[in-house]
């Protein structure tokens, strides 16, 4: 039954995700389309009422500019805002893992708990603070207790304290890294689709080089235009990507360290408690 109810949390988060992605997608052609593209954005706007397609965007307007980036500009505005979206996501989640309180402040009161001995006063402030974190660390102090009064040895109990945590913090992770891997995805999938953009927009500006005659400067501008559009716009997405990536790898870092120090510091103290017996 749990493994049924979490194969069909998992194929909604999925499918979920799969909606987001394609809403990116979409909200980024409509603006490429319907805003980038107005006809106000363009010198000759009048004639692109009429159905004319766009010319040369009218001076200093940057809307019009990344429009003449050409077909490849609405995916990459797809995936910034992918970056965007997941990143605000994230933030939220990891936020919500951390507590309702400031996470050091929380270590450093469980930490004197356990090191006096106080366990229940550790799984209180565990029930103040919630989240992934307090989660994990009362699911260990709990076992501490029943470990206490079975009476196991040192060894025992340390392996058995040790276990709780790992499957607490198996638990918490999945909820920490989903979604990670598609910013990771992003960082290479921005560049690599500036680069085609780039790619096409050389082609069309050779394309203009090539042609009889005299080559046709406007083609030649535009094709360089749309392949320098491009390259900015994927590393820009890159870039952000990369920074959130590894802003949210290492606060879910930081969250797992504090679990680790605080099982630690459990059976630690589970170990002065049975010498102090001794």
């Amino acid at each position: 039954m749990a493994n049924a109810k979490k194969e069909n949390g998992s194929n909604g988060g999925g499918m979920m995700t799969g909606i987001i992605i394609a809403s990116c997608i979409l909200v980024g052609f409509l603006v490429w389309k319907f805003i980038m593209g107005a006809s106000g954005n363009f010198q000759n706007a009048a004639a692109m009422e009429a159905g004319a397609e766009a010319g040369a965007p009218v001076a200093g307007n940057y809307l019009g500019m990344v429009y003449k980036g050409g077909s490849i500009v609405p995916v990459l505005l797809g995936c910034l805002l992918m970056v965007i979206v997941f990143s605000f996501e994230r933030f939220f989640v990891i936020t919500k893992a951390s507590g309702t309180g400031n996470l050091d402040k929380f270590m450093a009161s469980i930490q004197g708990s356990i090191a006096q001995g106080n366990i229940e006063d550790a799984i209180n402030a565990c029930d103040k603070q919630k989240g992934s974190v307090a989660n994990a660390i009362k699911s260990a102090l709990v076992k501490c207790q029943e470990v206490k009064k079975e009476g196991f040895n040192s060894e025992e109990a340390s392996e058995m304290i040790h276990k709780e945590i790992e499957e607490a913090t198996s638990l918490e992770m999945p909820m920490l890294e989903k979604h990670m891997t598609i910013l990771s995805t992003l960082v290479s999938l921005g560049t690599l689709a500036g680069l085609l953009g780039t790619v096409t927009g050389m082609i069309k500006a050779f394309g203009a080089l090539a042609s009889t005659g005299t080559p046709d400067q406007a083609a030649l501008a535009n094709g360089i235009s749309e392949a320098l559009i491009n390259t900015a716009t994927g590393i820009s997405t890159s870039a952000l990507a990369i920074i959130m990536y590894n802003l949210f790898t290492s606060k879910i870092d930081t969250l797992t360290y504090s679990i680790d120090e605080a099982g630690t510091a459990i059976v630690n103290s589970y170990r002065r408690m049975r010498g102090s017996i001794k």
